[in-house]
C-alpha cells in the first residue's frame, strides 16, 4: 500500500484552512517566475479554487497536496501534478518550498519521492515529466536525482525581467 507520509513530511489534500497559505503563495512575486504567475490572485478566488479542491484527479486535471511536517498540520509548500492524461498515463510535476529556512532540509526531496511512488503505483502512469528553469540549479538536481532525464530545451522559451531565458523538459519513464 503506498503511503503519502516520509520520514519527515507528508502530503495531504488541501483544506479550507490553507486559504492565507496558498494566497500568500500566489501573491509572493518572487516566485511568480517559477509559477508562470503574472497577476495576483484574490483570497475570493483562492476561496473557490479550495472549494472545489476535493475534485477528483480524473475531473479536475490535477492535484495539488500540501506537504506538512510530520509533527504539523501546517504547510510548508505545495506539490502539484498538472496536465494530468489518463489515456497517455502521464502527468506534469511541480514542487515549491515557501520559506528558504524549510529549503535543502530533505523536505522537497522526501515530498517529490512521495509523488513519484503515488503517481506509478496508484495512478498508474507511465512517465512524468517537469519544465525547469535551465539557471535553477536546486530542482534540477532534485529532478535528476530522481532519474528525470532532460530531453530537450526550450530555447528564449521564458520572459522574464527585461529578458528571455531556456527552459529544460525533464522526463521521468517508469521502469515498470
Amino acid at each position: 500500500m503506498t503511503t503519502l507520509k516520509g520520514q519527515h513530511i507528508y502530503l495531504r489534500a488541501l483544506e479550507p484552512e490553507d486559504l492565507e497559505f496558498v494566497y500568500e503563495l500566489e501573491n509572493d512575486t518572487s516566485i511568480w517566475e517559477i509559477s508562470q504567475t503574472q497577476t495576483p490572485y484574490s483570497r475570493f478566488l483562492i476561496r473557490q479554487y479550495l472549494e472545489n479542491a476535493q475534485q477528483d484527479i480524473f475531473e479536475a486535471k490535477q492535484l495539488r497536496l500540501a506537504i506538512c511536517k510530520n509533527d504539523s498540520f501546517e504547510a510548508i509548500g505545495l506539490i502539484d501534478l498538472f496536465d494530468f492524461d489518463p489515456k497517455n498515463q502521464r502527468a506534469g510535476i511541480g514542487i515549491l518550498i515557501q520559506h528558504p529556512n524549510h529549503r535543502n532540509q530533505g523536505y522537497g526531496h522526501q515530498a517529490v519521492a512521495l509523488l513519484i511512488q503515488y503517481s506509478f503505483e496508484v495512478l498508474a502512469l507511465h512517465q512524468l515529466y517537469a519544465t525547469i528553469s535551465t539557471d535553477n540549479h536546486a530542482s534540477i538536481a532534485l529532478f535528476t536525482t530522481f532519474g528525470f532525464q532532460c530531453v530537450g530545451i526550450k530555447k528564449d522559451w521564458n520572459f522574464n525581467k527585461g529578458q528571455f531565458s531556456d527552459e529544460g523538459l525533464y522526463q521521468l519513464i517508469s521502469s515498470s
